[in-house]
């Protein structure tokens, strides 16, 4: 390794720590999210697949927990380190694709710099794991073209399978691994090699206990997650929200780079076969993506397969493009603030999720997925509960299920009433739990609840406390006990789509 090349590995090395230990301060500091709650509960309860995802995200956390303990940094400790061998495939990739070390460190530094991967990683969720899987799938597809043996497509089996464990889109890596292999005539031969089947067939092998969970369990997974592909109607203000949406996440710099390096790739810079990778993975899932969102919205995050190439896609424009004087002054600016202007918005976001303070303590979108001031309100609750002598606690959506299982005192009953499909793997309370008093929380006039008024011979509201971020009320939770069951209290209907 030339002197050049180790000052490249060495500088992005180290930069890339900085903004790994960075994300494991704000992962320590931040209270959880209900999202990671509920996954944390899961992680408690392994099985081969739940309701909502696949079970990777489970697996992350309960190994966090394992080495850190059921806190915050312990949840989102495996999510934040998957950043360090997700940014080596990602340099490995733009290294095997393009050649030079300068262009394989500024797609690793530009896929680090994306929110994507910053919050996407402290806070923990399917898209951790997958945006590591995906930068391994990238990887050792660069493999497949840069070596020319057909062993490496076990390992794209690999990928694609951890990938298809951490979030259904993984699938999206079929369509553009196919269309990768048809448009370009020097990968046409796999076509005709067991290579990319037996590959097929190990994603397959490692996906089935999720297939065999799902047949187990009336495809309650498939149906919900599958089913958003149905159109019903028109509606192009979806779209709208996902173009901006992407421009936040990738963060405005990497967005631009990124946009100008497919366009760079689709006037032909860099080999047939390197290009056409990249274009086909960033395109596949780009315009599905932006298919839906012209009848249904489209989440931000649900795009993070794409970030490791879409990454790789900005380095090439960075490095690898030729651009007339005006383009190159852009790209110069843009390479060079991309990671600095990352790193400054990602702190941004922590200290507005955490004080509000940004905005003046007013409500944001994250004031109400973000658990500020639930530790606290958890104290007054377990106080309540102590005195009323309820023997379990519940509540009738699963964000706040999943805060009272993380911040109550550890043993505590705690159910949700409704939605057991959610819980599937869960012991649920024992009988002499659900008998005598039960302590509600979060359900407003509950003595008015239809279905509560059916449950229950009394309903006596014994408190509220209220979750604030700073000076900002974020939500006001009513206490009531339950007591004198007339029928069953946990209600087990199933999902209704």
């Amino acid at each position: 390794m030339t002197m050049t090349a180790r000052r490249f590995v060495g500088g992005t090395a180290l930069a890339v720590a900085a903004m790994v230990a960075l994300r494991l301060v704000a992962a320590a500091m931040t209270p959880l999210t209900f999202d990671e709650a509920y996954y944390w509960t899961w992680s408690k309860h392994l099985a081969a697949s739940y309701f909502d995802h696949p079970p990777m995200v489970a697996l992350v956390i309960r190994l966090g927990t394992l080495i850190a303990g059921d806190t915050e940094f312990g949840v989102r400790l495996i999510s934040v380190l998957l950043a360090l061998p997700m940014s080596w495939a990602t340099w490995r990739s733009a290294e095997l694709l393009f050649g030079g070390g300068r262009l394989a460190s500024h797609a690793t530094l530009l896929l680090n710099a994306t929110m994507m991967v910053s919050i996407g990683t402290v806070i923990v969720t399917p898209d951790a794991p997958l945006l590591a899987a995906s930068a391994f799938v990238l990887y050792a597809l660069a493999q497949v073209l840069s070596s020319g043996k057909g062993a490496w497509w076990l390992a794209v089996g690999v990928a694609v399978g951890a990938g298809l464990l951490s979030k259904y889109t993984a699938l999206f890596f079929g369509p553009a691994i196919l269309i990768w292999l048809l448009w370009v005539p020097e990968q046409r031969r796999w076509l005709l090699s067991p290579w990319p089947y037996l590959g097929g067939l190990i994603a397959f092998a490692m996906f089935s206990p999720v297939v065999l969970w799902n047949a187990d369990h009336q495809w309650i997974s498939f149906v919900k997650q599958f089913g958003r592909a149905k159109v019903e109607g028109f509606n192009p203000g979806y779209l709208l929200e996902l173009v901006p949406t992407q421009f936040v996440l990738a963060t405005p710099l990497v967005y631009i780079l990124g946009l100008m390096g497919l366009y760079a790739l689709a006037r032909g810079a860099g080999a047939a076969g390197a290009r056409v990778l990249i274009s086909a993975i960033v395109w596949t899932i780009a315009l599905y993506f932006a298919w839906q969102a012209t009848h249904d919205r489209v989440e931000g995050n649900w795009l993070g397969a794409l970030y490791p190439a879409f990454a790789v896609a900005g380095a090439v424009a960075a490095t690898f493009a030729q651009w007339g004087k005006r383009a190159r002054r852009v790209v110069d600016v843009c390479i060079r603030w991309a990671a600095p202007v990352g790193v400054v918005m990602f702190v941004l976001v922590v200290v507005q999720a955490n004080t509000g303070v940004l905005t003046g303590h007013r409500r944001d979108a994250s004031v109400r997925a973000v658990g500020v001031g639930f530790p606290q309100i958890a104290a007054e609750i377990a106080a309540v509960r102590e005195r009323t002598g309820a023997n379990c606690v519940l509540a009738n959506d699963y964000g706040n299920t999943a805060w009272l299982a993380f911040y109550l005192p550890k043993g505590t009953c705690v159910a949700q009433r409704n939605e057991r499909y959610r819980w599937l793997a869960v012991p649920p309370p024992t009988p002499e739990q659900l008998a005598g008093k039960l302590l509600l929380v979060g359900e407003t006039n509950a003595a008015a609840h239809p279905a509560l008024r059916a449950t229950f011979s009394r309903i006596e509201k014994v408190g509220a406390v209220e979750r604030r971020r700073g000076p900002l009320l974020v939500d006001t939770l009513e206490l009531d006990i339950l007591e004198g069951a007339k029928r069953d209290v946990l209600d087990n209907s199933p999902p209704v789509y």
